[in-house]
């Protein structure tokens, strides 16, 4: 009787005392790393975190990968944010944004993207920059608000012909991170995401790797992806990510997202192409090069530039081509005088 009295304690001490280490840990990571940006409502309850630096104009914008964040765009936007006014977010279910209360469509993120600009008296003119997922959104802002946009640029943008329902045989992934994030919400809850994330990125990877080995398969997948992504990102924000990654609406935003796939394919499938607006796209040198057809679905007026030491993380792999261009376009912008932001 004592026993068993014994491991009814541990079983409830457990989950209470990492659901305590969980929610310390939040608080202190908002209190820690959010300092420098600020948070805009769009919605009632319902606020984008921003971050914003340097002055003058145009201003230029960075939409981030599927379940990246701002601290994606770090190293860019530090050095953009040198000869302009710069400002990126976290799109809503990610980062330290609120909840997503919509499905995670390029349209309804431009559409909260717009309220959040308008909201933090942001003004146009702007030179919008998405990477993956966050080109579409970019390319849909173009076609929704035209008249605030001098140019875009497309760091690998997602190709919808690659993904459900146009391709059927990557429904296999999107499964598969749909359980994987599922798994990682509760998980997140007690503290254990904390303790694999702050591991790997923060201290010896020891516990991480025994965490994940421990999950089998769907664990080690998170963990490396969580991994090789982030050693590509300047060290100083490995703690800011760790921080993300222990959030439990974190992957619950991430599940939202990926939730979205097949409705994102099907709403820029059909979309019509950008007028009158110059775009460039990067593509990576280790994937095929986007055909003339696939480019005029894009816009009238397209160039695609070659990242050629780059896989899919092209502003990771080689930043100074991302820079170089959207210094190029600044300047395009300054010659004819573009008013700077306020």
């Amino acid at each position: 009787m004592i026993l068993l009295f014994s491991i009814l304690c541990v079983v409830i001490a457990l989950p209470l005392a990492g659901y305590l280490y969980q929610l310390n840990g939040g608080r202190r990571d908002r209190l820690r790393y959010t300092g420098q940006g600020r948070w805009i409502e769009i919605a009632p309850g319902s606020r984008l975190y921003l971050l914003e630096k340097g002055s003058g104009g145009p201003t230029v914008l960075f939409e981030a990968g599927i379940a990246a964040t701002n601290l994606n765009w770090f190293r860019i936007q530090e050095s953009v944010s040198g000869f302009t006014y710069t400002a990126s977010y976290d799109r809503s279910g990610l980062g330290w944004s609120s909840p997503c209360r919509t499905a995670r469509t390029p349209t309804n993120i431009a559409v909260e993207l717009h309220a959040m600009l308008e909201g933090a008296e942001v003004k146009p003119p702007y030179i919008l920059v998405g990477h993956s997922f966050g080109g579409l959104v970019m390319r849909r802002y173009a076609l929704l608000y035209p008249e605030e946009v001098l140019s875009v640029l497309l760091v690998d943008p997602m190709r919808c012909e690659e993904w459900p329902p146009l391709d059927p045989s990557k429904q296999s992934q999107i499964d598969l991170g749909k359980k994987l994030f599922r798994v990682a919400i509760p998980v997140a809850r007690v503290g254990l995401a904390r303790l694999a994330v702050t591991s790997a990125l923060c201290r010896s990877g020891r516990l991480s790797g025994q965490l994940a080995g421990a999950a089998g398969a769907g664990g080690r997948h998170v963990l490396g992806r969580v991994t090789e992504e982030v050693g590509k990102m300047p060290r100083e924000t490995w703690p800011a990510v760790a921080a993300h990654w222990s959030r439990p609406g974190s992957y619950s935003g991430m599940r939202s997202h990926v939730d979205a796939v097949p409705d994102t394919v099907r709403e820029m499938q059909d979309a019509e192409p950008i007028h009158n607006i110059p775009v460039m796209v990067l593509t990576p040198g280790k994937s095929t090069p986007l055909s003339a057809q696939q480019l005029d679905r894009i816009g009238d007026n397209v160039q695609q530039v070659i990242a050629p030491a780059s896989a899919h993380w092209i502003h990771l792999d080689e930043p100074a081509l991302v820079i170089d261009a959207i210094r190029d376009m600044v300047n395009a912008a300054s010659a004819v005088k573009v008013p700077e932001a306020v």
